[in-house]
């Protein structure tokens, strides 16, 4: 009788490379700790509640955290944390962010509350934008036109929301995304045009028209440009839970609908009779037209919904937040929503966490803009940015998108 060996799992050499890389990473944060942070003495106040400061000695806690660091670099470079080394990362990178933001606030002090309501106010358009691009790319329609979707619908909903109100201007800001959105449908569904080359024309065709539109009409007749802006609402008994309540739930419609958003597409995505065919005709379109699906039909759904969800998100500017539309006002966010698509691996709570991320970005370079770093305010704009070159980076390659995206389907094959 033969004994049968149980082989010992070998890496392959994309895996060696990644963890290598990961430990190299967790050496360079270590190092920056230790040789950065480190220099800078004082205590650091993070007020988490009006009656709470937590108090951090920024050299001693950066001296610890470069320790940490050295040593989870040694260990993942000596043997891997296997399936624990993207938690061992994140938890890193946390530990990094707060030893960075000790460093920053050393011999002061700043709301640390006040900076995560300003991460999730912050990550609404990337949410909203992700989820257009999960809905068309998991339809097996590349959607690079986020970027133009979001700045129509910013201008649609500023104009609308003044003249008639922030609610009409948000129902003109879903009808601009549908609109946009008809384009991309019709050039990269009907005519089969090359779906990049149709969403980078949309973004120039958005960004010229709504620049000349502000030039021509908004400038002259300012009042068409302010607009009242939804006042946060704080949910009962939630809002009062301490840091948590007023990160979350005292919030503005634009917060609480994202969230709605996330949870409707992952629910209909994975639990219903519309995701097993979205999903299906982003896989297999061929496979699931023989089995009776429409799939242009359904692709031109799923787009147009895409760009209604697109359009909210671009209402967040004028109707959320600053109340007026400026020229170019999304400042590449639908790019960034691209960058959250493959972070969160084309599912919507991945997107959610991928925005998250990049909202923590923009909440710190505020933060930062606003405290004696001597770190300029050019390299403090750039934050957002190169957290997405360093995502994309990290997971392009390492995420497989639907296997359809991009190729269009021929229903006569």
């Amino acid at each position: 009788m033969s004994t049968a060996e149980v082989a010992t799992p070998m890496l392959s050499i994309e895996q060696k490379k990644r963890a290598r890389n990961v430990g190299m990473s967790l050496i360079f944060l270590a190092l920056v700790s230790a040789f950065f942070l480190s220099a800078r003495p004082g205590d650091a106040g993070f007020k988490l509640v009006d009656s709470f400061t937590l108090v951090l000695p920024a050299q001693p806690f950066a001296q610890a955290l470069a320790v940490l660091l050295g040593a989870l670099g040694a260990i993942q470079l000596y043997r891997g944390f296997g399936k624990w080394t993207n938690v061992v990362l994140a938890f890193a990178t946390a530990m990094f962010v707060v030893g960075f933001l000790a460093w920053a606030t050393s011999g002061g002090s700043f709301n640390l509350t006040g900076m995560l309501q300003d991460t999730v106010t912050r990550s609404v358009p990337i949410t909203l934008g992700a989820i257009a691009g999960i809905l068309c790319e998991r339809s097996g329609i590349i959607n690079i036109a986020i970027e133009g979707q979001l700045l129509g619908g910013a201008f649609a909903g500023a104009v609308l929301g003044s003249l008639y109100g922030p609610w009409v201007g948000v129902l003109g800001a879903m009808a601009m995304g549908v609109g946009l959105s008809a384009l991309l449908a019709v050039f990269a569904i009907r005519f089969r045009v090359d779906q990049v080359i149709v969403g980078f024309a949309i973004n120039f065709f958005s960004l010229g028209l709504t620049s000349f539109l502000s030039q021509r009409v908004l400038t002259p007749y300012p009042e068409y440009n302010i607009v009242k802006p939804f006042t946060p609402y704080a949910v009962p008994l939630l809002s009062d839970i301490p840091v948590i309540g007023v990160a979350l739930f005292t919030q503005t419609y634009f917060v609480y609908f994202s969230f709605f958003a996330v949870a409707a597409t992952t629910w209909f995505m994975y639990r219903t009779r519309w995701g097993l065919r979205t999903r299906a005709i982003g896989e297999y379109p061929q496979a699931a037209g023989t089995l009776g699906i429409d799939v242009l039909k359904l692709r031109y759904r799923n787009v147009w919904l895409a760009g209604a969800i697109a359009g909210i998100g671009g209402a967040w500017w004028p109707i959320g937040t600053v109340g007026r539309f400026d020229q170019n006002i999304t400042s590449g966010r639908g790019f960034i929503a691209l960058a959250a698509v493959i972070f969160g691996r084309w599912h919507p709570v991945g997107a959610l966490t991928a925005a998250l991320v990049f909202g923590l970005a923009e909440a710190i370079q505020l933060k930062m803009s606003n405290l004696d770093t001597g770190i300029p305010s050019e390299f403090l704009l750039m934050a957002p940015y190169i957290v997405t070159l360093v995502v994309v980076a990290g997971f392009v390659g390492r995420s497989r998108a639907p296997k359809a995206a991009g190729q269009a389907y021929d229903a006569s094959k």
